[in-house]
Parts: structure tokens; sequence; C-alpha cells
């Protein structure tokens, strides 16, 4: 039975993952959860899965989580840390096989390096660990050993692909999208789209930066990143393509031009499972992750139009650039989405704000966590200078 601890286990995928976990009785044991400001959600799912470990956000929230476990007798049974630190321990036990990283922006970052470091196997769903430290974290996992699974739909669909070939066969990697809620919005709108018109998604259901992000393609730009440190190719060797069914998750060609798809439903407990079961298959529990290939039908595909969508370029510039780029963009978005959903700034000035911190911030090679840690934070500085400009204009 493999111990698992879950950052972020309050979040969409962190309660895709712990629906995967009840489905294969046996196989797992929650050893440590870590989540943040939802203390009744992590509560009951204490009192279900039983960890012996479970961090919180901040130091203010460890007496309420302890008074709501005891309230269901479970309130001694449990050691409850905080912050940074606490995330680390949960993630870094010596009982834990795998972890979970599913925790939003940059808040699991440090615990899923040090997983990493650890020689922990990790299914990654945090897109900023490897977008804003992937060559840190990636020679890390070859020092340790450490196994780096996707548990993005697209980069598991790769990772599944590439068992029929190997790297340096491959031609080039085709990330698709399915383009999000806008694709076919008139470009003079964008000016006027409104939050919940962001977050209305076509096809998946998610928090609410990764949403935004779908509709900016930003989430493509950011998996373009992550795919070169993942699979160890070139930014030149990875396209996207717009799929608005979401049926086909990502594809491969090879040098001999044949391509490889990996298709399925659009259900995040497919790769969650993938993750935490490679190198096995076991069957699914319910019909509703079956593909129904007949109801599927026709299956189309586009190039995105990087007029309406400038943070997918925006992304590939970063990567391309490599450095502290890739760290800046990213905490620049985030900035801006937050700004985007509380009204402060316009959907069509995220990218506007993104560009303007990327060529401000200093070109220079990040060779520690802490100086990642201080290029996020100094672009998320710039990003708040940015949308307070663009607030007074």
């Amino acid at each position: 039975m493999k111990g698992v601890c879950v950052l972020g286990s309050t979040g969409s995928i962190g309660q895709s993952c712990l629906s995967v976990v009840r489905s294969l009785p046996g196989r797992f044991r929650v050893i440590s959860l870590a989540a943040g400001r939802n203390l009744e959600l992590l509560a009951q799912q204490v009192e279900e899965f039983k960890p012996r470990w479970v961090a919180v956000g901040v130091k203010d929230s460890v007496n309420p989580l302890r008074g709501l476990l005891e309230e269901r007798g479970y309130g001694e049974r449990v050691s409850i840390v905080a912050e940074s630190q606490g995330r680390i321990e949960a993630a870094t036990l010596p009982e834990v096989d795998v972890v979970v990283s599913a925790s939003h922006g940059v808040t699991g970052l440090l615990a899923t390096y040090e997983a990493v470091r650890a020689g922990k196997r990790v299914a990654l769903a945090n897109k900023e660990t490897l977008v804003v430290a992937g060559e840190l974290v990636m020679r890390e996992a070859a020092r340790s050993g450490a196994e780096v699974l996707p548990v993005d739909s697209e980069h598991c669909a790769i990772h599944q692909c590439l068992r029929s070939g190997e790297t340096h066969e491959v031609e080039r990697l085709i990330l698709t999208g399915s383009g999000g809620p806008f694709l076919n919005t008139p470009l003079r709108k964008f000016g006027s789209i409104t939050p919940e018109e962001a977050l209305k998604h076509p096809v998946w259901r998610m928090g609410g930066r990764i949403t935004v992000d779908s509709a900016t393609l930003m989430n493509k730009g950011l998996e373009i990143i992550e795919a070169r440190w993942l699979f160890g190719l070139k930014p030149a060797q990875i396209e996207v393509l717009i799929h608005p069914e979401s049926v086909i998750h990502s594809m491969i060609e090879f040098k001999d031009r044949c391509i490889l798809a990996q298709l399925a439903v659009a259900d995040m407990r497919i790769p969650i499972q993938y993750a935490l079961t490679y190198p096995e298959r076991l069957s699914t529990n319910g019909d509703s992750l079956g593909l129904d290939l007949l109801a599927a039908a026709r299956l189309h595909f586009r190039r995105p139009d990087t007029r309406r969508f400038p943070c997918l370029d925006l992304g590939r510039q970063a990567i391309e650039a490599g450095g502290c780029l890739p760290c800046a963009l990213n905490a620049a978005d985030e900035v801006a989405v937050e700004a985007f959903l509380e009204r402060r700034l316009s959907f069509d000035s995220i990218a506007r704000v993104i560009e303007k911190v990327m060529r401000r911030a200093p070109q220079r090679d990040l060779h520690s966590m802490e100086e990642v840690l201080e290029c996020d934070a100094e672009a998320r500085r710039l990003a708040l200078d940015m949308i307070a400009a663009e607030s007074a204009a």
C-alpha cells in the first residue's frame, strides 16, 4: 500500500485525487493533507481518510481546524502544522511515497521541490513548479531518482504516447486546447469581457486562475514551458493546436512521421489515476469515464490566433529567453488574473501587463530556490505597479 500526500486537498484536483484513492481501496493510504482556507471540507477529509499529518495555510487556522476535528472525535489523532514549513513536512514524511502537488500558484512550490529532493514520486498538477523552477526541479529529480509524473491532461497524454518511442525519436509534441470560451468572440469585445463570462469554460470545471488562463490561452503558454522540462525537448519542437472537442488531449509526431494521440473524456480522474498507479493501468469505476467514439463523431483542429491570444506567444518567448523570464511571466499572470477577477483590470489588459513586466524583468539565470522566490516577488511588485498605471490611465 502506497502512502500519499495531497498538497491542495480541498481544491478541484485535490478532491478528484481523493476520489481516485476512494475508488481503489487497499491501494493507497493517505498519510498527509495540505490545504488553505476551506477548513470545513478539510475536516471532512481528515475524518474520512484519517491522515496523521495535516498542514494548513496559516497559523491562525490551526485552532479552528482542531476544534472542527474535536467535534468529530478526531482532534487528538492528527498533527496539525502550518505555512510553508508545514507543507514541506507533510510532503517529506518517510511514510509518503507519492506527493500529489495540486496547490495553486507558487503556494506548493517549496514543498514540491523538497519532495523531489527527497526522492518521492511527484504527481504534478501544479503548473507553476516547472514554469518558475523547471531546471532546478528536474536537476534535483535526476540526482535523487524522483519520478515527476504529469497530472495535466495534456502532459499526461504526452507521457502515455512516449511509452511507444524514445525522446530522441520525437519530431514534435502537439499540445491541444479547447480554445476556451472566447474562441469565436470578436476581438472588439475583449475589453468588455466580465469575470463571470471568463469563468464559463466550455469543457473543464477548474479553479479561477486556471480557468481564466484557459480563456487567454496563457495555460498553453505555461504548458509549453512545462513540456520543455518534463520531456527534455526544445521549445521549437512543441506546438499548440486548438481542438474544441477536447477528446484528443495531446499528440506526438515521431521522426518517421507517425502521429500518436491519446483520447479520453475530459475528466481529471483519468490522469490522476495514471500518475498514482503508473506503470500499471487499472480499471476505472463508472461508465462516465468511458469515451464514446460514435458520440464524439467529428474532431476539429485549428491553429491558435495569437492576435486574439497574445499570452500564448508570451509563454513561448519566456522559455526561449530562459533565465528568470518564465518565473516573471508566471508571477505577472497570477497577479493580473487576480486583478481581473476583482474587476481592477480589464480582460484585454492581462496580456499587456504581463508583457510589460517581462520587458522590465532582469535577464539572469536562477541558481537556487531563493533566487526563484526573489524573482517571483519582484515580478509581482512590477505587476502591481503596471495594474495601478492601467487603472489610472
